[in-house]
């Protein structure tokens, strides 16, 4: 069997970024940059203030002077008068420089009576003012393809006239629950039936990733089914199946989807939970066959679905971060996998200590609602002692929030 590390690098290798294509800017928030950015123009375009105050000339306030106010520039706006000894413009913090001024002096140091200004001094030649392409030259590279757009990227597409965006696509993923047992959701749930909440938490789980899911609803214990609901997953750029992939006489997920012409690179992975999990690949399109326990059906999707589709959008980085725990209480585990264990985390100093968020058993649905994170426990070791430093892959974004 594979290892986990393993697993996902032959998947990761296995995917590559969706088309590409171009949205209004607001709408590429949170997208991945499909091409360099390059500057259209210098930023700032030309010379201006940094502040709201009076233009001068620099040699004439080396100690306190009254000088002539001779004009006044508003932001945008522009003034021709040239700045020369005894003199000095009143300007707004944005508005061009004018001819002859080398400093800016803030109003805040300044008193302006009767048409002049007493400017208290010294002043520096070149103070508080925002020179040409002092922030960005002309042809320069400001945002690099691959980059996850945030508002500063934003600001920046817009101060170089962008309208529209160019973004990797988000990919479409099929999602197809199996087993008889399931029933959909607001459906009578008679004894002995599951309602089908697989499909929902794969759905969120996908659209949390910035991906479009697809729900395909429950494909039954038959073959005939399976094929029909399959047919349709792989039309799809991803394709997700939840159960059947394990060995039971009406476990159909791997057999019918070889029969479609899903090429399988691996049905088993050495950890814990997500044993039987399967990845396989058609035309391009990645094909995962997850367990139907809903503890396992999340944790291989963080482990291995996730990364997939952020790398199908563009995502350079795509693997959660890993912090280091201190466990705050004994954990037993049996040797030969790798075991993932869900943790409650709390902030001690500048790090977090860790413990079991309940029993973990791939059925117990609320350890997921408590985790903050899971605990990475290597295959060749069983027991990790209260204290010990153990990595955990974080699950909340806000994790680093938590309070001491």
């Amino acid at each position: 069997m594979l290892t986990f590390e393993q697993a996902r690098k032959l998947i990761l290798d296995s995917v590559s970024p969706c088309g590409v294509e171009r949205v209004e800017i607001l709408e590429s928030l949170g997208r991945t940059l499909a091409e360099d950015i390059v500057a259209p123009w210098n930023l700032p375009a030309t010379e201006n203030s940094a502040m709201d105050g009076y233009a001068v000339v620099a040699a004439n306030c080396r100690e306190p002077v009254t000088l002539e106010v001779i004009g006044h520039i508003q932001a945008g706006g522009v003034n021709d008068s040239v700045v020369i000894s005894g003199c000095a413009i009143k300007i707004m913090t944005g508005a061009r420089i004018p001819p002859g001024c080398d400093a800016v002096v803030p109003v805040e140091e300044t008193e302006e009576k009767d048409g002049f200004v007493h400017i208290r001094g010294p002043v520096q030649r070149y103070q508080h003012i925002r020179f040409k392409g002092e922030d960005v030259a002309e042809g320069e590279t400001v945002i690099p393809e691959g980059t996850v757009i945030r508002p500063p990227e934003i600001s920046m597409l817009a101060s170089c006239g962008r309208v529209f965006v160019p973004v990797f696509r988000k990919p479409r993923v099929a999602i197809l629950s199996t087993g008889d047992e399931l029933v959909e959701l607001g459906e009578p749930s008679a004894s002995g039936r599951i309602i089908n909440s697989n499909a929902f938490s794969l759905a969120a789980s996908v659209r949390e990733a910035g991906a479009e899911p697809v729900i395909l609803g429950i494909a039954r214990d038959n073959r005939e089914d399976h094929r029909e609901k399959m047919r349709e997953g792989l039309k799809a750029d991803a394709f997700i199946t939840s159960a059947g992939v394990s060995a039971g006489d009406h476990d159909y997920v791997r057999e019918v989807l070889e029969e479609l012409g899903v090429e399988q690179k691996f049905w088993k992975v050495a950890m814990k939970p997500g044993g039987p999990t399967a990845f396989g690949v058609r035309e391009g399109r990645p094909v995962f066959s997850l367990p139907g326990n809903p503890v396992s059906t999340m944790v291989t999707f963080e482990i291995f679905v996730r990364p997939a589709l952020l790398r199908m959008m563009g995502r350079r980085r795509v693997i959660r971060p890993t912090v280091k725990v201190t466990l705050a209480e004994e954990v037993r585990k049996k040797p030969g996998k790798v075991q993932f264990v869900r943790l409650r985390l709390d902030r001690e100093g500048k790090g977090f200590t860790g413990r079991s968020s309940g029993d973990q058993n791939t059925g117990i649905l609320k350890t997921m609602l408590m985790a903050d994170a899971m605990a990475v426990l290597p295959a060749d070791s069983s027991r990790f002692a209260t204290g010990e430093e153990v990595d955990a892959l974080l699950l909340r974004e806000d994790a680093g929030m938590l309070e001491g």
